[in-house]
């Protein structure tokens, strides 16, 4: 009779199933810890940190949310897909796949939503820019945010160079004191391909004078057709996501039942 270690017949775990799975995961842990990394840091340069109550105080939106929400999904999602995979445990692996599922369900819930509610996605989204237009002065990220919206978009304002009406420092009020007053950022200002330097002043008094320097059309509409423009790009990348959303889920549910088998068979 044999001494060695027994061998079981028929189930195994898939080695090619576990550490693809485990590399697949290990990416997006680290991913995410370096963009959980990069909001913190944010936010500490910003001094939320030493003051948790300056979270509720900015106005507009903060685009650091983006890298720690994201960064934290990324990072409990990897840590949850790698450890599973490697150490083999049917919880975290469990937890990997119906979370992951859970994220699937809801952009595919969003996509739907997005395109059955077209015009209250776009008041949404109108409403979204005023607002951050209003706090535009209050969070240099922000304001860096929209600059590269409005550059790159060659837009201005949700609608038009007068929706910066609704900034303290932009709007045409007599009693604004403000250098800014009547004008709008350089980000609308129409690129000179003669100026190796950008004039951050190009904006100002631009609408009590003609506009022609600076972009007319709102950034909602530029968004919309920017969106038509490159339908087939966004939604390559939308179904390359979900394919790797489904691939990472059917990864995680063999491995379980690898485990289960083999566990079934001892």
């Amino acid at each position: 009779m044999s001494r060695g270690h027994p061998h079981y017949k028929g189930a195994e775990v898939s080695c090619w199933v576990k550490y693809v799975l485990f590399a697949f995961n290990i990416i997006f842990w680290l991913l995410g810890a370096a963009f959980l990394a990069i909001g913190l840091w944010a936010w500490a340069e910003k001094g939320v940190l030493s003051n948790l109550s300056a979270i509720s105080d900015l106005g507009g939106f903060d685009p650091v949310w983006l890298f720690i929400v994201v960064g934290a999904v990324m990072f409990v999602l990897g840590f949850a897909g790698c450890i599973g995979a490697l150490r083999e445990n049917t919880v975290l692996l469990k937890f990997f796949s119906v979370f992951l599922g859970l994220i699937f369900f809801l952009e595919l819930t969003a996509g739907i939503l997005a395109f059955v509610f077209k015009d209250w996605i776009k008041d949404q989204l109108n409403f979204f820019i005023n607002n951050n237009v209003k706090a535009y002065r209050d969070d240099i990220d922000l304001q860096n945010l929209i600059d590269f919206a409005q550059n790159y978009w060659s837009c201005c304002g949700a609608h038009g160079p007068n929706d910066w009406n609704l900034n303290i420092y932009f709007n045409c009020t007599d009693n604004n004191p403000s250098r800014e007053r009547c004008g709008v950022p350089f980000s609308c200002c129409v690129k000179d391909p003669a100026e190796d330097v950008i004039n951050t002043q190009c904006g100002y008094d631009v609408r009590v004078k003609e506009q022609r320097y600076i972009n007319t059309k709102g950034c909602v509409g530029q968004f919309e057709k920017w969106l038509q423009d490159n339908l087939i790009v966004v939604a390559g990348i939308f179904v390359a996501v979900a394919l790797l959303q489904i691939f990472g889920i059917c990864l995680a549910q063999n491995l379980v039942s690898d485990v289960r088998a083999v566990k079934a068979s001892w």
